[in-house]
């Protein structure tokens, strides 16, 4: 059997009160595998980054529960949920989510220091994820200094370096052209092989799709087709 690394059940979240209420989520229930790449896909507005957010602990369910190595987030003190997101879960955001006033490589070097990764490591971990994203020589380069696509694989690349065992990602190849995207795709193939992590990632490119292990649909704030039990093969 293959061992989970994350789990929803029946998760509900809803914004506002009253009449003015909206779900977002309803009875979304999945497991995650380790090991694997997973995709979760919607239109705008179809719940994809609310659930992200769940699942790294970002925000709490109106109803139902997130286990993180079968650990229940909502039972977790608020410092325990900052430590998980610290050293056991990568994100990159849509918006990047860099420092402005940091160059790329001590914005890696940040997460680095967040993640409790001793500091002997620091250069060599950071260099080695620019490498990888394709900015080995970008280093020194404040964010403002970058393209869109530069500052993604910036994120993409500090997500990467502190090495854990779940990495969300909101459309991280939004910013780029297609041929980068797909070596984006190939190199979280290779970190998966390499490493063990799991990703998971929203995205609307068919591309991205077919390189994945399971996909997800969301379709108003349901997981479409009613497999909410187990992962699809």
């Amino acid at each position: 059997m293959e061992t989970l690394l994350l789990e929803t059940k029946q998760l509900k979240r809803v914004f506002g009160h009253g009449s003015g209420a909206v779900t977002a989520l309803q009875d979304v229930s999945i497991k995650v595998p380790k090991g694997r790449l997973l995709v979760l896909k919607g239109r705008s507005g179809s719940g994809k980054t609310t659930l992200l957010n769940l699942l790294g602990g970002l925000d709490r369910p109106t109803e139902g529960e997130v286990y993180f190595e079968q650990k229940a987030l909502s039972k977790m003190s608020e410092s325990a949920r900052t430590e998980l997101r610290r050293r056991r879960i990568g994100f990159i955001f849509q918006s990047f989510g860099l420092f402005p006033l940091l160059s790329a490589a001590e914005n890696v070097e940040f997460g680095l220091r967040l993640a409790g990764v001793a500091r002997s490591e620091w250069k060599s971990r950071t260099a080695e994820a620019l490498e990888l994203v394709g900015l080995g020589k970008r280093g020194s380069h404040r964010p403002f200094e970058m393209s869109g696509g530069e500052q993604q694989r910036c994120a993409i690349a500090r997500a990467l370096a502190a090495r854990p065992p779940l990495i969300l990602a909101d459309e991280p190849t939004a910013e780029l052209d297609t041929k980068t995207g797909g070596k984006i795709v190939a190199l979280f193939r290779e970190w998966i092989a390499k490493e063990g992590v799991t990703i998971l990632m929203t995205t609307h490119d068919p591309a991205i799709m077919e390189a994945a292990d399971d996909v997800y649909e969301l379709e108003d704030g349901r997981i479409k087709g009613g497999n909410t039990d187990e992962v699809e093969h």
